[in-house]
């Protein structure tokens, strides 16, 4: 993992933490170690885990630490059949072979929530320009991590992440740097949950390897 996406992980991860101190530093390695559209994405996309007042404070939080005006990268004249489209693609690089069995159960819960998931998660947001799909999965699975009441969510984004780019390695790494941002027993869940999910990504591989 490089220096600018440790930074963007960190930052991530502190987003989830109710530590404004921390949450400073944070956006301060971010804006030294990585490009600045690229921290505010992180910013930006965290409402979808945290909230609205969440993101607006994190947001009014990095304008008094970094300042200059916001890093805008999308058109505003997109249409929302591009972030439907856009949105199904993403999420399905996003879930792979579950993808579909994804769709059926979130439709199940309330046809509107899956297409405000497909539109307003996967492609208003998390297929933005400005950040790579694998950068933001590896923030994702950081800032999830603080979050015990999130673990499903957590392991759809432990195994997006590999998904999308990410090698064993890199969520190794973003899941120590939460570790090093969240309480010993918040995180401690979520270290056990990634420990599985790696096991069973590390076999399957090996499997393929050997067909």
């Amino acid at each position: 993992m490089t220096e600018s996406t440790a930074a963007l992980v960190r930052l991530a991860a502190a987003l989830a933490r109710d530590d404004r101190d921390m949450l400073g530093d944070a956006m301060t390695r971010a804006a030294d170690a990585a490009p600045r559209v690229q921290a505010e994405e992180v910013l930006l996309q965290s409402f979808l885990f945290l909230g609205y007042p969440a993101t607006l404070r994190a947001l009014a939080l990095w304008r008094d630490r970094v300042g200059g005006p916001p890093a805008a990268v999308a058109p505003a004249d997109e249409e929302r059949a591009d972030w439907r489209a856009r949105g199904e693609q993403v999420c399905a690089a996003v879930y792979g072979e579950a993808y579909e069995r994804l769709r059926q159960n979130i439709a199940a819960l309330h046809p509107d929530i899956e297409r405000w998931m497909l539109e307003e998660g996967y492609g208003k947001v998390l297929g933005r320009p400005g950040l790579g799909l694998r950068e933001r999965e590896l923030c994702i699975v950081a800032l999830l991590a603080g979050m015990p009441a999130a673990g499903r969510q957590l392991h759809s984004h432990l195994r997006g992440a590999l998904n999308v780019g990410a090698s064993a390695d890199d969520v190794d790494e973003a899941m120590a740097l939460a570790a090093e941002i969240h309480p010993a027993e918040t995180v401690a869940p979520a270290l056990r949950l990634w420990a599985g999910v790696r096991a069973r990504w590390l076999r399957r591989g090996q499997a393929e390897d050997g067909a």
